[in-house]
């Protein structure tokens, strides 16, 4: 169990990471004017990290599962799973509501459904909703992971990302419409905690041609979001995660990173220990980036955006900061007593 958990960490630290890299990248987009042939470089890494969220919804029905004690009532579920992450986000939107984004028309309680407080938010209000539907799965788990059913489900997962990225997007509000996108990600992570050894047996027969998949994949996302940009104008085109092709290179990312920390010798590696203020990070790294970037980071993009090599840095120069500041603030408050649960 103990190294089931630690794959876990590792798994987390690196989709924290995949996120912080999205959002600086993305910054660099947006100050670039949408410039994507000249800053490649950085539209490849926004696009290889595409796996963060929906890997981080598989990493939350996996822990449930593995978590879950047969005979909890409901609502003492709902409460403490609630509990553990309502305070803190209920603090954070009130931080970015009032000192961030702070020209936010909507009302502070509309906020607080639908995550709009900040850009990263949304992600809480769509846990909620699986995390209130999770116990209904796992009483029906013998009937919705029957192998037809997951195909079923699965293909038309697939279907509804298509239609959403590449017809219309859907008008359902959020977080239903997140909701909507990434079920099957949630599931896979249910169905992936009661099947520990037959993963482990896939991965190991497979280990050689899983991370080929995944960089072809990785390749196959970047190439889609750069030529579909160029062909609409749609920035969405890049900035969605919610597509066919992130789904699958998602499920193969993901076996493949799995393969990788189960196998590892070094168990205590930083990486590990960088997951238990993964939740703070998530919450504080907006904050920290649009501080950084008033602060220095737009001069030196300035500096260094005119010249081939000078693209090439940036990027790493200003994720690495934005990530030291965040996990160094992580540190810094979680050696305050309390302060966990209230700022996560």
């Amino acid at each position: 169990m103990k190294e089931r958990i630690k794959s876990l960490d590792s798994l987390r630290t690196i989709a924290i990471l995949a996120v912080l890299l999205i959002h600086t990248t993305t910054r660099t987009l947006e100050a670039s004017k949408f410039n994507i042939i000249g800053f490649s470089w950085t539209l490849f890494l926004n696009q290889i990290a595409r796996f963060a969220v929906p890997l981080f919804f598989t990493l939350s029905g996996f822990v449930l599962e593995l978590n879950y004690k047969e005979g909890t009532d409901y609502w003492s579920f709902i409460k403490k799973r609630f509990s553990k992450i309502f305070i803190p986000y209920a603090v954070w939107s009130l931080i970015y509501y009032l000192f961030i984004y702070s020209s936010n028309d909507d009302n502070f309680l509309r906020v607080i459904l639908t995550g709009n407080a900040s850009y990263q938010l949304y992600f809480i209000p769509t846990l909620c909703i699986f995390y209130m539907v999770f116990p209904l799965l796992h009483k029906l788990y013998k009937y919705f992971t029957k192998l037809p059913v997951l195909i079923f489900l699965g293909s038309l997962q697939i279907y509804l990302l298509y239609l959403d990225y590449g017809v219309a997007e859907f008008k359902f509000p959020d977080p239903l419409h997140i909701a909507i996108l990434a079920y099957f990600f949630f599931i896979i992570g249910i169905v992936s905690a009661r099947n520990k050894e037959k993963i482990n047996i896939f991965v190991n027969k497979w280990k050689h041609i899983l991370p080929v998949i995944t960089a072809l994949l990785g390749l196959f996302v970047f190439w889609e979001g750069r030529t579909r940009f160029l062909a609409t104008g749609n920035y969405l085109s890049y900035y969605s995660q919610w597509r066919p092709s992130t789904f699958l290179y998602t499920i193969s990312i993901g076996l493949t990173l799995y393969y990788f920390f189960e196998n590892t010798k070094n168990r205590n590696s930083i990486i590990e220990r960088f997951s238990k203020h993964s939740f703070f990070v998530f919450f504080v790294h907006v904050a920290v980036l649009e501080g950084v970037w008033t602060a220095f980071a737009k001069s030196l993009f300035n500096l260094l955006g005119s010249d081939v090599a000078g693209k090439f840095l940036f990027d790493p120069l200003f994720f690495g900061v934005v990530t030291s500041l965040s996990f160094g603030l992580s540190y810094l408050v979680h050696k305050i007593p309390g302060a966990e649960k209230v700022m996560g």
